[in-house]
């Protein structure tokens, strides 16, 4: 039943689950009302407010409490697509991408890691990375196969090499081939190439290796490059304008000028994109996509498997409208080695072309000539939810109605794999196609927070399918946040006075992270009415390293003064913290500490590490016997360590 909300809005109700949609200029009167009306009646059942956007939606369990609306003559059903069910919240941030995923990225550094801004692992065997800086210098390694480091040599190297050309110049898109060769696009809108040029894919119309970055400029005077995109050996070019530009191989058409002769410059695609604006661009190995800001898709060169989408397995020497897309506004196009994925505004996925592998997610491996969609099992369509308090609302529970309204809001593909991959609204990600030797035919949730995950670690070869940013903001996870806030005089709510200096503290993260203090700091303990304790019984570096430990769970001490951690450690019975000291005096022990080493594992009755310094000392028996540790020794334990290590067969001749 309906009845009319004296605003507008329309109050939904039913037996015993009823949802209710108010917009903000009658909701609190509702609110009010509703809330008095279930007292009055001293219910059991629940009202659940949920705010999304500008509506407020209530759910009502239990019985109607007088809430039903007077009956109408004639009912009208509700339209609920517009109109979801409530949502729980979700906070996401954006995830910070790490590059170490990729095996290549392992030769660096920590802090040569840690200024990097974009990058991007390339080649036929991924054995090749360019990477900029947060200062914007060019760096390259690795295999350098047919130049394409373009470094000025045809050298490999595990070392990074600065691209000094390209310094202080920002770059906005970068592709390659499977030459490779690379193609650079700069925030001034230049267009820089290097590598293999076999084909003339360098556009600078010759046919001789690019050793060195240099500057594509015919036909593109003027023109400010917004995009690029490569092939196996073609390269397409986008200007800010909207203008198409193509050059290299053209065997099969995929230049697009209507010929199959090679370009060895860049040439303005036309034909049908003539007059229009073309607002992304994409290659597979021979192929070219390019997808219209009105959302149509056009595609031109090899179309055996069907790549193009047009119908047919026909090559197309000139652009060719995806028909079978009419009606659809397509925001994202990418292409795979022969297959291709398009998204269209309404979250939409579809396929097409080659599926030896099962990239295209149709559940099987057979080629299609036509975009299929694909994860329509996601979308629910109007008219098809459940009616309201029907059985099937209650067991059609919110989770399920979240994973199959989720739109997709990514999709990913490289033309050196068969991999195919996507991203919803929620931030699920999934992969489908040749994962690691497999062929999944069916897309795949993973675990990964972005889809340049899939293909770190499932693509073959596990390349990089599309020039990574790295994502810096001001956003702190809690680990990070209580690192930052350790020793803060702003923050902190207490002191400790140790040796004359001041360690500043937060009373509710020690109780969390400490059996000690939670103890400590009780009503009936003095301590807890104070501001500043006195600690006279460890070291300043000793228990503020202690108390850094509590806000990091990391330790950094040298082995000395790890000695006297772990006896903090013991008498606070912070087991971790004993065990993390062990391990530090373990590592930094020589023949100078050995004896005072194990002589604090045995006042502190650390087991583990007594056996490996005793160990220590019965090795170096001779160097540890002429220390003067060995001979400041209490001599009751001298005389123990001189009979377990006669025992141990020390003194043999």
């Amino acid at each position: 039943m309906t009845s009319a909300c004296p605003s507008g809005p329309t109050i939904w109700t039913g037996a015993r689950a009823q949802t209710y949609r108010l917009t903000q200029s009658c909701c609190l009167v509702h609110l009010a009302s509703l809330h008095q009306r279930r007292q009055q009646q001293r219910s059991d059942s629940f009202i659940l407010v949920i705010v999304l956007s500008k509506h407020i939606y209530l759910s009502v369990s239990g019985d109607s409490g007088g809430l039903t609306a007077p009956a109408s003559p004639s009912p009208v059903p509700p339209v609920l697509t517009p109109t979801p069910p409530p949502r729980r919240a979700r906070v996401r941030y954006p995830a910070m991408v790490d590059v170490g995923k990729w095996p290549l990225f392992t030769l660096l550094g920590a802090q040569e890691v840690s200024r990097i801004r974009q990058a991007c692992v390339f080649g036929t065997s991924a054995n090749e990375a360019i990477y900029i800086t947060q200062d914007d210098e060019v760096f390259v390694f690795g295999l350098n196969c047919s130049n394409c480091l373009g470094t000025g040599d045809s050298q490999s190297t595990m070392v990074p090499k600065k691209l000094d050309f390209l310094r202080g110049k920002k770059v906005v898109s970068l592709s390659y081939g499977s030459g490779p060769h690379v193609l650079l696009a700069t925030e001034g809108g230049e267009l820089f190439a290097w590598g293999h040029n076999g084909y003339s894919q360098l556009g600078n119309g010759t046919t001789n290796q690019g050793v060195s970055p240099i500057l594509v400029s015919t036909n593109l005077q003027n023109k400010k490059i917004t995009q690029v995109a490569c092939g196996s050996h073609h390269s397409l070019a986008l200007t800010h304008d909207g203008e198409v530009f193509a050059w290299g191989y053209n065997n099969c058409g995929q230049v697009g000028s209507g010929a199959t002769a090679n370009q060895p410059t860049p040439r303005r695609v036309t034909n049908c994109l003539q007059g229009k604006v073309v607002m992304g661009i994409a290659c597979g190995q021979t192929s070219s996509m390019a997808v219209l800001d009105n959302g149509e898709v056009f595609g031109w060169g090899y179309n055996g498997n069907g790549q193009l989408g047009v119908g047919n397995n026909g090559n197309q020497l000139t652009p060719c409208r995806l028909a079978a897309l009419q009606g659809l506004c397509v925001l994202q196009i990418t292409s795979g080695y022969a297959h291709s994925l398009a998204l269209t505004d309404e979250g939409l996925l579809y396929a097409w072309g080659a599926n030896t592998y099962g990239q295209l997610g149709t559940g099987n491996k057979s080629n299609q000539l036509s975009p299929v969609h694909i994860m329509a099992e996601k979308e629910r369509g109007e008219g098809e939810w459940p009616a309201v308090g029907s059985k099937r609302t209650r067991e059609y529970t919110e989770e399920a109605w979240h994973r199959e309204t989720d739109r997709i809001v990514e999709i990913a593909a490289c033309h050196s794999t068969h991999t195919s991959a996507c991203k919803t609204q929620s931030g699920q990600v999934y992969m489908w196609g040749q994962c690691r030797g497999q062929s999944i035919v069916l897309p795949h949730l993973t675990h990964f927070s972005c889809t340049d995950d899939v293909f770190a670690c499932f693509a073959t070869p596990s390349v990089m399918w599309r020039l990574l940013s790295m994502e810096y903001d001001d956003f702190l996870t809690v680990a990070q946040s209580l690192r930052k806030e350790f020793d803060s005089p702003e923050t902190a709510d207490l002191k400790f006075s140790v040796d004359g200096k001041y360690i500043h503290v937060h009373k509710a993260v020690l109780k969390i992270r400490c059996e000690h203090f939670r103890s400590m700091f009780q009503s009936h303990w003095t301590e807890d009415m104070k501001e500043v304790i006195e600690i006279d019984q460890f070291s300043y570096p000793v228990y503020r390293s202690f108390l850094e430990f509590l806000y990091t769970d990391n330790v950094d001490l040298p082995p000395e003064d790890a000695i006297g951690l772990l006896d903090l450690a013991t008498s606070y019975c912070e087991n971790r913290l004993k065990r993390l000291c062990q391990h530090i005096i373990k590592r930094g022990i020589t023949v100078e500490n050995a004896f005072s080493l194990l002589s604090a594992a045995v006042r502190y009755d650390a087991e583990d590490l007594e056996e490996f310094c005793f160990k220590f000392c019965v090795n170096h028996l001779t160097e540890v016997t002429q220390t003067a540790a060995f001979w400041q020794i209490d001599g009751n334990m001298l005389k123990e360590f001189i009979c377990r290590a006669s025992r141990c067969g020390a003194f043999k001749n």
